[in-house]
């Protein structure tokens, strides 16, 4: 008999270790979307491409009501609104100021709860973190989120089960102002995100510093009279997602 278990136990093990890979590989897989080389080519859907006249301005990781404020007052003057993915843990610190992006006519959407990298996360993990920001954004601002976007932009195989399972549509950017760095100036901002900013396009900033350099939405606030204006000199519309009818065909 032992002639006979051993290789079966053996071949087993194999079988289990190759299970195992194929997993972490399917798991893993939907992580290539953060790449914003390989997203237009890969998973154009996740680029929020739109109609090609407008453009759809987000900030993610607030509210924060040390900058929040600053970006709802420039969008104001601007007469602009924007879509903007929260965090529920910061929401339930200031959920004073969440209403109060709904009352000024703003888009809210799901980040998630915690701000962390959900390759590290054990599906059930993310799932939870995912309906928990949903139910807690949805109580609070007494509005229901339609997208989602995860921290990093990094998605899962479990992340994209739960978004659809919650009635959620993933989306990413086409472009970006790598506003969170510490080296980041409003020049900087609006000279990365018009290089790539094109009619149809969706903009990524940030309206916190929360998980970024400390004082980095300064460049990102400085950035945004100068986005608007250039958008505008373009003949392009500048709003939320809602208004962006969000389609897989990246523009020409």
């Amino acid at each position: 008999m032992s002639n006979l278990i051993d290789p079966v136990a053996k071949a087993l093990a194999v079988s289990g270790v190759l299970a195992a890979g194929s997993l972490a590989v399917a798991h893993a897989a939907p992580a290539l979307s953060a790449l914003n080389a390989v997203r237009p080519w890969l998973t154009p859907e996740l680029c929020g491409y739109g109609d090609t006249d407008h453009v759809a301005l987000t900030f993610d990781d607030g509210p924060d009501p040390a900058s929040t404020p600053h970006f709802l007052a420039e969008l104001d003057r601007a007469g602009v609104r924007a879509t903007f993915f929260l965090l529920g843990r910061m929401l339930v610190r200031d959920p004073g100021l969440g209403r109060e992006l709904v009352a000024a006519g703003h888009e809210i959407a799901v980040h998630g709860y915690q701000h962390r990298c959900l390759l590290a996360r054990t599906p059930s993990a993310v799932r939870d973190d995912i309906a928990r920001a949903r139910d807690v954004i949805a109580d609070l601002t007494g509005t229901q989120p339609a997208w989602y976007r995860p921290p990093y932009g990094v998605l899962t195989a479990g992340a994209l089960a739960t978004a659809r399972e919650l009635g959620l549509t993933p989306v990413l950017w086409s472009t970006w102002g790598r506003d969170w760095t510490a080296t980041a100036t409003p020049d900087s901002v609006h000279r990365t995100v018009t290089r790539r900013l094109a009619g149809g396009g969706t903009v990524l900033l940030h309206d916190t510093d929360c998980t970024a350099a400390p004082g980095s939405w300064r460049s990102a606030l400085g950035a945004l009279p100068r986005l608007v204006d250039t958008c505008r000199a373009r003949g392009l519309r500048l709003g939320p997602l809602r208004e962006h009818r969000a389609t897989a065909v990246a523009p020409a």
